[in-house]
């Protein structure tokens, strides 16, 4: 019932979309001139593009001036973020259309697209004259020069000059930290080999040069090779981005980018990236990928350069997500490095060795706590997986339920369930999962535009497991991990713990091909692309949206991100929270007093000497990261890197001085699974070994006791 309710919704938005594109049967025809077929195809793609996203999206937008002024602006961050080629009598130039482009997308008119495409091209032109000359000469790197790495607070270039000498500015920044990289790299070559041969300072600065030389060349000689349509799309997203930062138009490409664009999986690390404000900045990892299990990458990471194993870096900053992939990707057994900024400005390499995901490390698994009598069964769940074709592949709802079985047979006196960095998944094992708890009813509302909200229920009356429950949560869990957890949350069937609140995303997007809206006769328009739209609500059974706030833990523990603005929130046009009404239900009777058990635990985490250097760091951490103004000097630059190293090392020394040893362990019914393969094996002790230093696990088998009196 509940799947027909979904195919109704999506075969309706396409109906209205085809009744919206029967104007093309008899509208205006082409010229045999290509000029004039692009020219006309343009126009249609503009116009099935908008129209698809107004008849089909959740929450559509009025164009008119302010949307005219969003477009504008999300426009000029995407070509030049960094504002690195536009001088300000560009800007004062485009100005002039800020509020006219509701009217120009109304009527299919590029104009604006393409002032701002012969403005780029001609300033690529410029500035590739100069950078080679910037390069030509060392750098002194003795004066007290600094740069403000915080575009937001910088304007454009008012003459060639002052562009010229704020290109000057970023090479030096650039070559800046080449040089301590290959400093702090001869340091320790140099402790395991006496015989190396030690570049000198003035070698460093122009092996530094010669390479920035090569990866700007690259860099330039693509700029130089886009097309027109490679710019359309940054103005068309630009556009369709003002509905919301999950709509997107995808440009008809080779399929294998075009997955990539859809999902931003990488193949080769498995790293989920997104391209914004200039950079690509990692968003997640993918359980039992080579970055998963190599460990130093983490979310928030700034990915800046990419080399292959004895290769020259080349420089990422201003890059097509899907040109970074081919950098990026690679055969299996092959070495990437990785030049990543971390959120308090360190940067670094990492070695990653490409691989295929452990699909077994993307499932369900469980293990056992003990302490001081009590034993306590944990279940992780990386993502909500599905095996949608029932084709005999797994379900995480399934798997779950064997765990919980499995755990059972152990008696345990409570199960914790961890959602910590699980992005989602299927919808269905969402709601299936939720009924292993709770007897039967419902479990989250999903509202779209045309249709009442419809409430999902689990309707088994089984309940696998009603005994004391903990579900772990952090900024990175998201969408399905959020409406499993607010149920439990609004049944009090559990108690939540983690960071403030979940990521927020509580919206569905559909995919929709633009080629099927066209008539036969417009037919030699194809392909125009597809679109991803925004197209219904997910909504709390008490009535309030997921979206934006997320799930608001019951026990907030600090975390390394606790000061940060991640998730939904961090994104730009993003749609708001509200609440509709709230669905019946029946609370779960637990045998403890919620608000004893909260006390008692936020008492523990006050006094917890981890919490309070997690704590501290984390303020540090958002310190750090505010400070956007760095010395081009080296002895400073070299001073304030050495700081930040001392400051990991010594929290990392304090963390271990006061590390916790949980008594974790297999289960036994699964160790014959993984004891006769050496790698499984390995990958084993290692997630042992991190789960018994968790202090947040730790606190949350605590809370499991508390919850049994």
């Amino acid at each position: 019932m509940k799947l027909k309710g979904l195919q109704l919704l999506v075969s309706t938005a396409a109906a209205i979309l085809l009744c919206s594109y029967i104007l093309y049967e008899t509208g205006e025809k082409p010229t045999d001139s290509t000029s004039e077929i692009d020219h006309t195809k343009d126009k249609v793609l503009l116009d099935v593009l908008v129209k698809s996203i107004e008849n089909s999206h959740f929450q559509p937008k009025s164009l008119n001036d302010q949307f005219s002024e969003d477009v504008y602006t999300n426009y000029l961050k995407r070509l030049d973020f960094n504002k690195r080629f536009l001088l300000k009598s560009d800007s004062e130039r485009l100005a002039t259309y800020k509020t006219k482009l509701d009217d120009q997308i109304k009527a299919g008119n590029y104009e604006f697209f393409d002032v701002t495409y012969a403005i780029l091209k001609e300033r690529v032109g410029e500035i590739k004259a100069f950078y080679q000359e910037i390069l030509d000469e060392p750098f002194n790197f003795s004066t007290n020069e600094t740069i403000d790495l915080d575009e937001e607070n910088r304007d454009y270039q008012k003459t060639k000059k002052g562009l010229k000498e704020f290109w000057h500015k970023s090479l030096k920044y650039e070559a800046l930290t080449r040089i301590h990289d290959q400093e702090r790299k001869q340091e320790k070559a140099s402790e395991k080999n006496d015989t190396l041969t030690i570049l000198s300072f003035e070698e460093m600065e122009a092996k530094a040069r010669k390479n920035m030389r090569k990866s700007n060349d690259r860099f330039f000689d693509r700029m130089e090779k886009w097309t027109r349509d490679d710019l359309k799309e940054i103005y068309l997203n630009s556009i369709v981005g003002v509905y919301g930062p999950h709509t997107g138009y995808f440009p008809p490409k080779d399929k294998a980018n075009f997955d990539i664009s859809m999902s931003g999986q990488l193949e080769g690390i498995g790293a989920q990236l997104q391209e914004r404000d200039g950079f690509i900045r990692v968003t997640s990892i993918v359980p039992g990928s080579p970055s998963y299990l190599q460990g130093e990458l983490e979310e928030g990471d700034l990915i800046l350069k990419v080399a292959q194993e004895n290769g020259t870096p080349v420089d990422i900053t201003d890059t097509r997500i899907d040109e970074a992939v081919k950098l990026i990707r690679g055969k299996k057994g092959t070495k990437v490095i990785l030049n990543i900024k971390k959120l308090n400005g360190l940067i670094k390499d990492i070695t990653i060795v490409r691989d295929v995901v452990v699909l077994e490390e993307t499932y369900a698994k469980s293990a056992v706590i003990e302490n001081e009598g009590a034993r306590v069964g944990y279940i992780k769940l990386p993502k909500f997986y599905a095996d949608f074709n029932k084709s005999g592949g797994r379900s995480a709802a399934d798997d779950v339920e064997k765990e919980i079985a499995k755990l059972k047979a152990e008696k345990v006196d409570g199960i914790i369930l961890d959602l910590r960095g699980n992005g989602g998944g299927s919808l269905r094992d969402a709601i299936e999962m939720t009924g292993h708890f709770i007897e039967q009813g419902p479990v989250v509302q999903v509202k779209g535009r045309y249709t009442p909200a419809e409430v999902m229920k689990d309707n088994d009356k089984t309940v696998s497991y009603d005994g004391p429950l903990v579900v772990m949560i952090n900024q990175f869990s998201a969408s399905a991990s959020e409406i499993l957890a607010a149920a439990i949350q609004d049944y009090d069937r559990g108690i939540i713990l983690g960071s403030a609140s979940s990521f927020g995303k509580g919206t569905v997007q559909r995919f929709f091909e633009l080629d099927r809206y066209l008539t036969a006769s417009a037919s030699q328009y194809k392909p125009l692309g597809a679109v991803k739209i925004t197209t219904q609500k997910f909504y709390r059974i008490n009535g309030d949206a997921t979206q934006l706030k997320g799930v608001e833990s019951d026990i907030v523990v600090p975390t390394q991100y606790a000061y940060f603005d991640m998730g939904e929130k961090e994104q730009e046009f993003v749609m708001p929270w509200d609440e509709i009404k709230p669905v019946d239900h029946i609370l779960w009777n637990p045998n403890y007093t919620e608000t004893q058990v909260i006390k008692k635990s936020q008492e523990r985490i006050r006094e917890n000497e981890l919490f309070k250097l997690i704590d501290e760091n984390a303020k540090l951490l958002k310190s750090q990261t505010d400070e956007k103004i760095v010395s081009l000097n080296y002895e400073s630059f070299s001073a304030k890197q050495a700081m930040l190293d001392a400051q990991d090392d010594a929290y990392d020394k304090s963390m271990k001085e006061k590390a916790i040893q949980l008594d974790v362990s297999n289960l036994q019914v699964d160790k014959s699974s993984f004891e006769t393969d050496s790698v499984k094996t390995a990958i084993n002790e290692k997630w042992l070994k991190k789960l018994r230093k968790d202090v947040t696990l730790e606190e949350a088998v605590f809370v499991i006791k508390d919850m049994n009196g």
